[in-house]
């Protein structure tokens, strides 16, 4: 990785402004139901917090659209991160202000405080100049260890890195570099998996990955707007028109390039979303009044055979409908094969990491990303603003 990181940085006794992900979901209650992006940004704050620095972390949660929402405080973050840490982390009453600043700056070294949701000020997603400027006015140094939000142009991602000295957190620089072998020097062969829902969303992945990749394994509903071109019944499955003519131009560059795109030879089917509903198997096309909500499991063992001898595999997008079953088997089944390769394996992030976590296989996969959008959009070739605007290690000259 060519960015510098927070290791490369003396910090001991200054304070550190850290932009985590903390942006978990809730239950009806505020109970936190999956805490992963919390554990994973643990790494870094110990760090900082071990070099005896004064930490300062900052993140946002859901989209209250610039109004503050007790529905969606930082409150749980809080006290999951304190619990992790076995210390208090004080969640403060704003992100910015007076009383802030004052709290901030009477932190002793190696104690951490948490701002209050970003998203609370609507100039956060604006990139306003001067939010920027009042959140570096927290810190010393700044460093950006949330993956997931890397992708936007925000002022606690991008507009915060003109007042200060700027570098990527240990779980940043993980995701990067993961990424970064797949695309620019993949062990080979290079197997993709790719599902999910829409086409449309993917124009840019797929071709991106049309000049990289051995074999694309495609799935999920996607898989349907492929069948479409082909000319297969899909009876009333779920399809992206806006992604025809992107599913046309993959298949011809596929061809092409020699690169195959190996679609599902069977599909589970039933007439309703629903657990435990009825279902069917078919191999050709699908009636009317029928829906394709998983791959079967010829399809699984086709695809099984092919990832066996794969040196490096990146999966985007589920197979199946996996959150019923018993739709989620072909996506549990695939999961499950290819945790136990010996191979790079690449989890992008959203409903794939989901999936590998809801199955518990998330420690046997090299890596599972804690980005769904910024993954998909690193994937494409895309140039993060977040990531863009921390320091070059060739330019980045001695320590501050």
């Amino acid at each position: 990785m060519d960015k510098m990181t927070v290791q490369e940085m003396d910090i001991r006794s200054k304070r550190v402004l850290i932009r985590v992900d903390f942006n978990v979901p809730l239950d009806e209650t505020g109970r936190i139901t999956d805490d992963t992006r919390i554990v994973k940004s643990l790494d870094t704050i110990r760090y900082c917090m071990g070099q005896k620095a004064k930490v300062v972390l900052m993140a946002h949660l859901g989209r209250p659209n610039g109004v503050p929402d007790p529905k969606q405080s930082l409150k749980p973050a809080a006290k999951r991160v304190s619990e992790l840490l076995g210390r208090p982390v004080e969640l403060l009453k704003d992100c910015v202000g007076p009383e802030v600043e004052t709290r901030v700056k009477a932190l002793s070294e190696g104690d951490a405080v948490l701002l209050e949701n970003l998203r609370f000020h609507s100039e956060e997603e604006k990139n306003d100049p001067d939010f920027s400027k009042r959140l570096a006015g927290l810190g010393d140094i700044f460093v950006n260890d949330a993956f997931g939000s890397a992708h936007r142009a925000h002022a606690s991602t991008a507009g915060i890195t003109e007042y200060l000295p700027s570098v990527a957190g240990f779980l940043l620089a993980r995701e990067i570099e993961y990424f970064d072998k797949a695309i620019t020097r993949p062990e080979r062969p290079f197997v993709t998996i790719l599902g999910g829902a829409k086409v449309s969303d993917k124009i840019k992945l797929i071709a991106n990955l049309l000049e990289k990749a051995d074999t694309i394994l495609v799935g999920g509903a996607m898989a349907y707007t492929f069948y479409k071109v082909l000319g297969i019944g899909i009876g009333n499955s779920k399809f992206d028109p806006a992604g025809v003519d992107a599913a046309r131009e993959a298949l011809a560059k596929s061809k092409a390039k020699g690169v195959p795109i190996i679609l599902p030879v069977d599909r589970v089917i039933a007439q309703k979303m629903e657990k435990g509903t009825p279902t069917q198997l078919v191999t050709s096309d699908i009636p009317d009044g029928w829906s394709g909500f998983d791959i079967g499991p010829a399809t699984a063992a086709s695809f099984k055979e092919i990832l066996a001898k794969a040196k490096t595999i990146l999966w985007n997008g589920p197979l199946g409908l996996f959150e019923i079953p018993p739709f989620d088997r072909g996506t549990h089944e695939i999961a499950s094969f290819v945790a136990g390769l010996k191979a790079t394996t690449i989890i992008g992030g959203g409903d794939t990491a989901a999936a590998v976590n809801s199955f518990g296989l998330e420690s046997k996969m090299s890596h599972v990303s804690t980005g769904g959008g910024a993954s998909l959009e690193y994937l494409e070739g895309t140039l993060l603003p977040g990531i863009a605007a921390l320091r070059d290690k060739k330019t980045a000259g001695v320590k501050p």
